[in-house]
């Protein structure tokens, strides 16, 4: 391995730990934003999230550090990103939360999948390790958010779930194509604004009102675009620069532990035996895949690619 892969993997681990717990905020921060319509709720915190981000996403194009390439992917993970959270702010209205972040954070077992057919970035033995004991505690996660009983609003929220979970794979195989040198904040500004164009552009023909139910609910919106969505999906986005994606997506099965420790502290959910076991073994998994992470290669270098800023 060389000083410079090691020196990027050594900044990607920490970041992509700080994205995790970022990202656990969401599920937290979206039941409180209640009951703006979900549509107008994700495209709302992905537009708002666009905006901030428009001084670097305006400057990397004109300095052409994003070139045509990593626009058109950019807005080809605008549409992963729409289909993502507009599946996915639903399913939370349908099922538990519980059910519904456990289902959104399979993403690992479908990348590791997608390496095996490609045979690129095929998970190792200590990541099919983590796969498994990740998986393990997302099953004792969701035993109590699962019920066998479920009706057909459950069971609508389950496969929306699964839907944003398809989403993200390819949103992280997308960004996974270009390479470390990306300029992370200037290009996530580009999926931002397509999602949210797309998602208020659904409800409008859909004859949704484009507002949100009280400034409370706005307050909440907002910290879901600065903190889930900048700090969470910018660290991603960061750490597919020097991590294969198996192991970012990988680090995401951590959201559930730390929104159900979220969910205890602020809306007094109870966090018994089984929850705490499978809080453990999730972390466990998530650690393992984080541990002696070997970085990923540049895909395709481009002509024309200066350090990202």
């Amino acid at each position: 391995m060389s000083v410079p892969a090691q020196r990027l993997r050594l900044r990607a681990t920490p970041v992509l730990a700080v994205g995790v717990i970022a990202i656990g905020f969401a599920a937290l921060l979206i039941r409180l934003a209640a009951p703006t319509h979900p549509l107008v709720l994700a495209g709302l915190r992905l537009g708002i999230a666009a905006c901030l981000l428009a001084p670097f996403t305006l400057g990397a194009i004109r300095s052409r550090r994003l070139d045509m390439r990593a626009l058109r992917l950019g807005a080809l993970g605008g549409v992963a990103y729409a289909v993502h959270f507009g599946a996915w702010v639903r399913s939370l209205e349908l099922t538990s939360v519980a059910a519904s972040v456990t289902i959104v954070t399979s993403t690992p077992l479908m990348l590791a999948v997608v390496a095996l057919i490609t045979g690129r970035d095929k998970p190792t033995r200590r990541h099919w390790l983590a796969i498994a004991l990740g998986l393990a505690g997302l099953v004792v996660l969701s035993l109590r958010g699962m019920g066998a009983s479920a009706g057909a609003d459950e069971l609508l929220g389950d496969a929306l779930a699964l839907l944003g979970a398809v989403a993200v794979v390819v949103y992280l195989l997308l960004v996974r194509r270009l390479g470390p040198d990306l300029p992370t904040m200037a290009f996530l500004g580009v999926p931002c604004a397509v999602g949210s164009l797309l998602l208020l552009g659904t409800a409008t023909l859909m004859h949704v009102p484009i507002e949100v139910d009280s400034t409370h609910a706005l307050v909440f919106i907002t910290l879901a675009a600065l903190v889930p969505q900048l700090i969470g999906h910018g660290a991603l986005t960061y750490a597919l620069g020097s991590m294969p994606p198996t192991v970012v997506g990988m680090a995401t099965v951590g959201e559930p532990v730390v929104a159900t420790l979220l969910a205890f502290l602020f809306l007094g959910e109870n966090v018994d035996a089984v929850t705490a076991l499978g809080c453990v073994i999730t972390l466990g998994g998530v650690m393992v895949a984080l541990s002696r992470t070997q970085p990923v290669a540049s895909p395709r270098p481009s002509k024309k690619r200066s350090k990202m800023a």
